[in-house]
């Protein structure tokens, strides 16, 4: 009760709608909203989705419908078959299925004044603290789950799986055992099966409960950084209309290099209507474009073109066919990556980018211009672009695996010197993982172990090899 005060997570009058899986923390956080609805008038009514993917999902669905028909609260239940919506839209299963509950949560609440109630606890906001910190991530990413975050709202994220557990045993509360938990298959399971415990048991008994403690400092420090933000952008960025802001590059030059990149993310997720795929390659490419001299443009996902004139920064989301930059004295030579998504790169035309889960019964495409990848083995953004320094493959010889450089690669395969600075491969940072074309890295290769996969296809290129 304190920790939702603490908050403000419920008004007086609001309307409630309860993520209630049926697991032992979603049982817990319905009993605690009764127990809430004692102090503060609300209305409370209940979601339960079915993705479609545990035979034995239908038991789940009765045994929370009996516990909302004992209490007299109202039952919605929302069935989809999430397996086949993430093969269509080329998501990960745990990503659609995140996808179709908050979709369901939000039709169940409409225009009603209220809030979205879910059950992460301690244990989930450790979890995905290090799954942000293992792929790469901001100050944001780096605090894991928020207490409140908008319409939604966490009043178990105070307290660990094993006391929620604990309390329900102590009550005598029923709750059911979802199989999908105890495998391996999801990435957050591998954190929660094996690297959490040993943490615990290994390193620091109440591992769970210090990271938490340094989520809510590492949130506080957000919300510092956050205002400090909003105020650099009153000195140098301009709305100029819908999706199109101006930026100051005088202005923008003395302010803190930590705070220029959140300038830019702030601008960026303005001009996109979501920060969801900006990425910190996308930030330091804008960044790099602004410092450089010259007029120069630069294409991001969602439509966005950022372009530098003199002291003048754009940053737009662009209209179909118009050209918001007359003259261009040089071409940008590097495409940021959505993923999932598709971007247009100039010899190879469109690229498209998917993620799903690898099965061990999936046969790896023989494909020139379709390519598998260990999706787990990118832990950084990228990116589609011309060589530079520095640039390397992994590959097979004799005498094993290694690196090579990309000037040796192109001088064994005797591409001419005039055609290698126009040539686009896929990169993170300096390491290569494909040259369409020609070959992809042996580190990236997909393996009985990969667990999740990105596919990436160049549909005219392959249209004109068949």
């Amino acid at each position: 009760m304190d920790y939702c005060k603490k908050y403000h997570m419920i008004r007086p009058h609001d309307t409630i709608v309860a993520g209630i899986s049926g697991g032992a923390d979603s049982v817990c956080l319905l009993f605690v909203l009764l127990e809430m609805q004692k102090q503060i008038p609300f209305q409370l009514k209940v979601v339960h989705v079915n993705h479609g993917i545990r035979e034995d999902a239908g038991e789940d669905a009765r045994f929370v419908e009996a516990l909302c028909s004992r209490y007299e609260l109202p039952f919605y239940l929302v069935e989809e078959q999430v397996r086949e919506r993430a093969k269509q839209s080329g998501v990960s299963e745990e990503e659609e299925g995140r996808l179709v509950r908050y979709q369901a949560f939000e039709r169940v609440l409409g225009e009603t004044e209220g809030r979205i109630a879910v059950a992460h606890n301690s244990n989930d906001r450790a979890e995905t603290m290090l799954f942000h910190l293992f792929r790469g991530t901001g100050l944001t990413g780096a605090s894991g789950i928020r207490p409140v975050n908008g319409k939604i709202i966490r009043p178990l994220l105070c307290v660990t799986r094993e006391e929620i557990e604990a309390w329900l045993s102590e009550k005598g509360i029923s709750f059911c055992q979802d199989s999908t938990n105890a495998q391996d298959h999801y990435t957050r399971n591998r954190i929660r099966h094996h690297i959490l415990p040993y943490a615990e048991e290994q390193i620091c008994q109440g591992a769970v409960v210090n990271m938490n403690r340094a989520a809510d400092d590492l949130l506080g420090a957000e919300e510092f950084i956050s205002r400090k933000t909003k105020q650099g952008m009153e000195r140098c960025v301009k709305e100029k209309g819908e999706g199109e802001l101006l930026i100051d590059l005088r202005a923008f030059a003395v302010e803190d290099d930590y705070l220029k990149g959140r300038i830019l993310l702030s601008c960026l997720g303005k001009a996109a209507g979501s920060k969801k795929d900006i990425t910190a390659a996308h930030i330091r490419a804008v960044e790099k474009l602004f410092a450089a001299t010259g007029s120069k443009q630069l294409q991001l996902p969602y439509e966005i073109m950022v372009y530098k004139k003199y002291d003048l920064g754009m940053i737009k989301r662009n209209v179909k066919g118009e050209n918001i930059v007359p003259a261009v004295e040089e071409k940008q030579r590097e495409y940021a990556v959505t993923i999932p998504g598709e971007i247009m790169v100039p010899g190879l035309g469109r690229v498209e980018f998917a993620v799903f889960s690898g099965l061990k019964s999936q046969n790896i495409p023989e494909k020139t211009y379709t390519k598998w990848f260990d999706y787990d083995k990118i832990t950084s953004s990228v990116v589609f672009r011309t060589k530079r320094p520095g640039d390397y493959l992994t590959i097979k010889s004799k005498a094993g695996t290694g690196h090579k450089s990309l000037q040796d690669y192109f001088v064994n395969q005797k591409i001419p010197k005039d055609r290698r600075s126009e040539i686009f491969m896929l990169t993170e940072q300096s390491h290569i993982l494909w040259i369409p074309g020609h070959r992809i890295s042996e580190y990236y290769k997909v393996s009985e172990a990969t667990c999740n996969i990105l596919q990436v296809t160049i549909p005219a290129m392959e249209e004109k090899i068949q």
